[in-house]
């Protein structure tokens, strides 16, 4: 097997360009004092980016607006948030959801 340079160029920059971003901001920051607003700020990204992502999958369909009348995946989602705010367990959330939206494909196959 002949392995081209090319290939090997293009899967080391692929490397660096998924290791540089990650790792470079750790060791940089893990030897600086934050501010204590920062790190409460920073508290709040996770969070932020994950409602965006559910957002986006439970409102909208190829780029459009979906009708919650017409949108069984947001009525699973309520049972996962109610599950996820009283537990905070992700697992139960995930099944609660994934159970959810079995009944719902079950009882309204569509």
């Amino acid at each position: 097997m002949e392995i081209r340079w090319s290939i090997l160029v293009i899967i080391a920059g692929a490397a660096a360009v998924t290791f540089i971003p990650r790792v470079l901001p750790l060791m940089l920051l893990s030897r600086m004092a934050l501010p204590d607003w920062i790190i409460r700020w920073l508290q709040y990204v996770p969070i932020s980016v994950m409602a965006a992502l559910i957002g986006q999958e439970l409102f909208l369909e190829d780029g459009r607006w979906v009708p919650l009348t017409a949108n069984i995946e947001w009525l699973a989602a309520v049972p996962a948030f109610a599950v996820a705010i009283l537990t905070r367990s992700l697992l139960g959330t995930v099944i609660t959801g994934v159970a959810a939206m079995m009944a719902l494909r079950y009882f309204f196959p569509g």
